[in-house]
């Protein structure tokens, strides 16, 4: 389970680089400044929690049982927040109006803060952490 976490870590980061360059250097020219900052949002939320999946997937203050349920909402998380904002970012490019999935961004917040809270429910009440 640990080698899953480190290598979805790794692959979020990855694409978080890959991503936010597409952002800096070329979304500019395509979309408006806000839809830019929108976009970097997601991106910024995406390489905290790859660094966050990093650490977890190398700490081994929990057990496997508890590193899944975190790995799980995080994984959710970032999949819905990040990538639904990228596409409400990019909203303007294509015909289909992304606005339909805006609700999804929330729900990955949650998500995210679910797996943050695991995280420290589970250091709290395991006593070899």
């Amino acid at each position: 389970m640990n080698r899953t976490i480190i290598l979805t870590g790794v692959v979020f980061g990855l694409l978080a680089i890959v991503l936010g360059a597409f952002g800096a250097h070329g979304l500019e020219k395509l979309v408006d400044s806000d839809a830019v900052d929108t976009f970097e949002t997601g991106v910024r939320y995406q390489m905290y929690h790859a660094l966050f999946l990093l650490f977890l997937g190398i700490w081994n203050g929990l057990g496997i049982a508890m590193k899944k349920r975190i790995f799980s909402m995080v994984l959710v998380g970032v999949i819905l927040f990040s990538f639904s904002i990228y596409l409400l970012a990019l909203n303007s490019l294509t015909a289909f109006d992304f606005k339909i999935i805006g609700f999804l961004t929330p729900i990955g917040g949650v998500f995210l803060i679910l797996g943050w809270s695991l995280l420290g429910y589970y250091t709290l009440v395991t006593r070899n952490s």
